[in-house]
């Protein structure tokens, strides 16, 4: 008996790079009504908000449902040096050996944000790029319009409250 394995029998692994990702976050008053958006281009996409809240929470948020929605290793890109800052000069670090204060010695904000996003982050591939916001970047402009639709819708909720 012979057998021959011809190539389109054989397979090889193909290595999968990054899943891009954008995210933004939104904020009408700071604080106020906020939302937050992310996309990955030609693919899914999420949105939320919050009907009292700060830009900063929203970017944060952002980052944060976009990492637990999506598997495997991750290129984020946000407009939010915020976020961004963060992983590139490795600020974490800093706050945790600090035990959560910052170098002005004063508690972490959004500490409720950071420490699962970290955790997850530390788990992960996860790199992070900083991307000029409402410069024509048409995913990036994609983030910003689920993040400003959600912050809008919850102006909306908040308007019906007060009734």
């Amino acid at each position: 008996m012979l057998s021959i394995l011809e190539p389109s029998c054989q397979h090889e692994a193909v290595t999968q790079g990054p899943t891009v990702v954008y995210t933004d976050g939104a904020c009408r008053g700071n604080p106020g009504p906020g939302g937050w958006g992310w996309v990955v281009p030609d693919g899914p996409s999420g949105s939320g908000g919050e009907p009292q809240t700060t830009n900063q929470r929203m970017e944060l948020t952002a980052v944060l449902e976009a990492v637990r929605s999506l598997d495997g290793p991750l290129e984020i890109h946000s407009d939010s040096t915020y976020v961004v800052n963060c992983f590139r000069d490795r600020w974490w670090e800093g706050w945790i050996r600090r035990g959560w204060r910052n170098s002005q010695k004063k508690p972490v904000a959004n500490r409720d944000l950071w420490e699962p996003l970290i955790e997850l982050v530390l788990a992960r591939s996860i790199a992070f790029h900083w991307v000029k916001g409402h410069a024509g970047n048409r995913w990036n402009d994609e983030a910003d319009r689920l993040a400003t639709e959600a912050a809008d819708t919850q102006d909306v909720i908040e308007e019906q409250s007060l009734f």
